[in-house]
């Protein structure tokens, strides 16, 4: 977090912020729409039952018509060709319907049985029986109530979670179709008995069994409205449907009674009543189950408004809680920024030297806070300062002094190195070395000693660079002339009192510092290679190139009192324009600007490339690439190189 600016910290705790808001809004409003979606898809089906309501009323109307020239007692005032033409409108109106909402309630397929069958109907209509027409007729208006039923089923209607539309949706789609469908078996079969004498025990029996299945669902009816009108929280159903649903309710119960005379077979029966008392209770139900949709259609749409305008709050609600919030962040920001202002422009005024400018804030929070802390911390500066002015009048003194100690021990450094004409009296070598230090004084080491005839080379690395390197550096180079100048020949006796000598010091200076060395004897083509340092490398006469691990021939030096048990020896001889590489880290891990190492293998390369050449012309080669390599980067290491060529 500390990495971010504000407008970034901000941006991120508002998107924190957004994520469970997004998510609860997303779930509320998904829930919402979905409870929307379950009522309109009711409405749907209501629009469905409607021309279905109808076709249920004609049908028994049209069966009627094939008995009205058998019976005095029947009158019907529309012609089969009105009604017909009625139902035609009817399945228009239905298909119409189906071709607006037919995959949302999956009813085309049935819708479409149906209207062929209708078509058939009509086309053979002349050709069948009094019997046959009264059982196509029975199943036509079972498809239609099978229809009804699968219309409830995919629209929701039978899953209404109210109590007053539930019950509302049980009388249009349930009861009161059952009621029409007993009411016109009961006409149907009083029709039938009226064109005769008396009714037969058979037609007795199924009248008194659709009386009692009448009268069980007219009291079911008329229990469920009352749940309906007892938790109809707009309060709209009592008054609009208890009138008619009373009249609806006690013309069956009037029908139910007369029916039962049927029990008994000596009572004389008019059954031209039953008809008309049958006709009377249905038109009385059409009428029950008009309103009823209608109302169930007004109590899914306020439902539907309901739960739109619930919509509407919540968004609203969520749009004045982000416009607040948004409002605070920017206040905050505006507040934070400010301060970060008067901050910036006191610290400028500080450091242009107005160290007693004082900030003047008025806020009382932690912003407040800071800038008095700021305002105290002024107050010490202005004393601090005048301490550091002091301060700094020494520090020059000392660093002219430490400079002048620094400029002497580097002078001393580069004095101990071997020159020129020292390198060109080794019999035999042609011999060049590189050293520059990555400060004012280096860490790094060589040496090449003649002494009676024997001819000592030495390469090492102190860790580290500066003052204590440097004068670590010159121990070894004092020490290792000193042993030469004693004619010491053992290379373990010889790294073992070095190390002594260094280790003592390094002790002394309480110092942490250690050095790696090694030592080459050469003598006629001939080196003796001791001591852990980097690898050797050598390349032959043929271009071939051989390297020399040290790992196993020594121990840094000042790191352990005794290290007699790790010094070992390589011999290595050399052939004329055989070349001789020793080098330390700074150049394998020189780095340039992508910070990439300059590596064993590029110097290898540059070697092999330069190898016929002289060895200050490969010594020349080798710097070159590596000051390429190292480009603009800073120096970190001391870089050391010497180039041995046997003649």
């Amino acid at each position: 977090m500390n990495r971010l600016s504000y407008p970034q910290k901000f941006t991120l705790i508002g998107f924190l912020f957004a994520i469970p808001l997004t998510l609860v809004m997303y779930l509320l409003i998904s829930e919402i729409n979905s409870r929307v979606d379950f009522s309109q898809k009711e409405i749907y089906g209501n629009k469905y039952l409607r021309p279905l309501r109808q076709l249920r009323e004609y049908i028994p109307k049209l069966q009627l018509l094939n008995y009205q020239s058998l019976n005095a007692n029947l009158s019907n005032s529309e012609s089969r060709a009105n009604l017909e033409a009625k139902m035609d409108a009817n399945f228009q109106s239905l298909a119409n319907t189906d071709r607006q909402l037919g995959k949302i309630l999956m009813c085309t397929e049935k819708i479409n049985k149906i209207y062929q069958d209708w078509q058939n109907f009509k086309l053979r209509r002349s050709q069948w029986s009094l019997e046959t027409y009264d059982f196509v007729y029975q199943r036509l208006a079972a498809d239609i109530n099978r229809l009804s039923a699968r219309v409830g089923d995919t629209s929701n209607l039978i899953l209404d979670p109210d109590l007053d539309t539930y019950y509302l949706m049980d009388a249009t789609l349930l009861k009161i179709p059952e009621i029409q469908k007993i009411l016109s078996e009961i006409r149907l079969i009083s029709q039938k008995i009226s064109l005769r004498s008396d009714a037969t025990p058979e037609e007795r029996a199924q009248l008194i069994t659709l009386s009692s299945r009448l009268r069980e669902i007219n009291d079911d009816l008329a229990i469920n409205m009352e749940v309906a009108f007892s938790n109809n929280p707009q309060g709209n159903l009592r008054p609009k449907l208890t009138q008619d649903l009373k009249n609806f309710n006690y013309m069956i119960k009037q029908l139910t009674k007369q029916l039962n005379k049927t029990i008994y077979q000596t009572v004389s029966i008019k059954y031209y009543t039953y008809i008309n008392g049958s006709q009377v209770a249905l038109d009385a139900s059409f009428l029950i189950g008009d309103k009823t949709v209608n109302e169930l259609d007004f109590l899914l749409q306020k439902r539907i408004n309901t739960f739109v305008n619930r919509r509407q709050l919540i968004c609203i609600l969520v749009l004045i809680i982000l416009a607040l919030v948004i409002y605070l962040f920017v206040s905050f920001y505006r507040a934070v920024m400010q301060t970060v202002f008067v901050l910036d422009e006191a610290s400028k005024k500080m450091a242009n030297g107005h160290l007693d400018h004082k900030i003047i804030f008025a806020n009382r929070d932690e912003l407040g806070q800071v800038v008095g802390a700021f305002n105290k911390i002024a107050d010490a500066l202005v004393g601090a300062n005048q301490e550091i002015t002091l301060l700094n009048d020494r520090l020059k003194a000392e660093n002219i002094r430490m400079s002048a100690e620094l400029d002497v021990t580097r002078k001393i450094q580069q004095m101990l190195l071997p020159n020129d004409p020292e390198l060109k009296e080794v019999i035999g070598l042609d011999i060049a070395g590189f050293m520059e230090a990555a400060e004012e004084v280096g860490g790094d080491y060589y040496d090449v000693l003649q002494h009676k005839g024997r001819v000592k080379i030495g390469i090492g690395d102190v860790t580290g660079h500066g003052l204590e390197s440097g004068v670590l550096m010159i121990m070894v180079q004092t020490a290792v002339r000193t042993l030469l100048a004693y004619n010491e020949p053992d290379p373990v006796k010889f790294l073992s009192a070095i190390n002594s000598v260094i280790y003592d010091n390094v002790q002394r200076m309480k110092s942490d510092k250690n050095a790696s060395l090694a030592l080459l004897d050469y003598k006629q083509g001939m080196l003796k290679l001791s001591g852990q340092h980097e690898e050797m490398i050598v390349v032959r006469c043929n271009g071939s190139v051989e390297r020399f691990d040290t790992i196993d021939l020594g121990f840094p030096i000042g790191l352990d009192a005794d290290i007699a048990e790790f010094v070992a020896e390589k011999i290595v001889q050399l052939h004329s324009g055989d070349v001789v590489v020793l080098y330390t880290d700074g150049i394998t891990e020189a780095e340039n600007m992508d910070k990439l190492l300059y590596g064993l293998d590029r110097l290898i390369e540059v070697i092999e490339i330069n190898w016929q050449h002289s060895a200050a012309e490969i010594r020349h080669a080798v710097i070159n690439d590596v000051r390429s390599h190292i480009g603009e980067q800073k120096v970190f290491d001391d870089i050391t190189l010497l180039v041995l060529k046997q003649k």
